[in-house]
């Protein structure tokens, strides 16, 4: 059965697009942060890719002995992403900004279908067969899966301080 947390958190990234403009969306309060588009676009980006990689596990014959790090452990254990900003080694450019809210919509939508239909398959997975994380260590199928929604609740928090600097150039501008 799908976790009602995840879909609960990409129908929240869908709500909450209501209150934008695409422009607002596309604001980037200093050169090397992100704007609320591009955290959105990154989170659909790193879901899709997550989920290739729970097609690899489900798909996979070969047994991977690997473990988690102690960080993934301790990020399963809790089933939260660690509370840290991760500086990305791409420079924060390369992540682009949306064309529009209809894209990120279909994006959130593209990632909710995925997510129905891998919960179905993700159980019946051979759950030695694992991917690597380049933080958490070898993960099988469920683990994978269990990290779209630590990865999107994470970037909650990241949204937030991205709104944050939003209103304040909406002040300035407005005074």
């Amino acid at each position: 059965m799908l976790k009602k947390d995840s879909l609960d958190i990409i129908e929240q990234y869908k709500r909450s697009l209501a209150v934008y403009t695409i422009d607002q969306l596309r604001y980037k309060s200093h050169e090397d942060v992100w704007s609320i588009g591009q955290m959105y676009i990154h989170v659909i980006d790193v879901a899709e890719e997550y989920i290739e990689h729970i097609q690899t596990c489900t798909m996979g014959t070969q047994v991977e002995h690997g473990r988690k790090t102690e960080d993934g452990e301790k990020a399963f254990a809790e089933k939260s992403w660690p509370d840290v900003r991760v500086k990305l080694e791409e420079p924060v450019n390369r992540t682009r900004n949306p064309e529009s809210k209809d894209e990120i919509i279909a994006g959130l939508d593209r990632v909710l279908e995925k997510l129905k239909y891998w919960n179905e398959q993700v159980h019946e997975a051979n759950q030695t067969c694992k991917v690597r994380h380049g933080w958490f260590g070898w993960l099988n199928a469920h683990e994978w899966f269990e990290m779209i929604d630590m990865h999107s609740r994470h970037h909650l928090h990241q949204k937030a301080r991205l709104e944050e600097k939003l209103a304040e150039a909406n002040h300035l501008l407005n005074n």
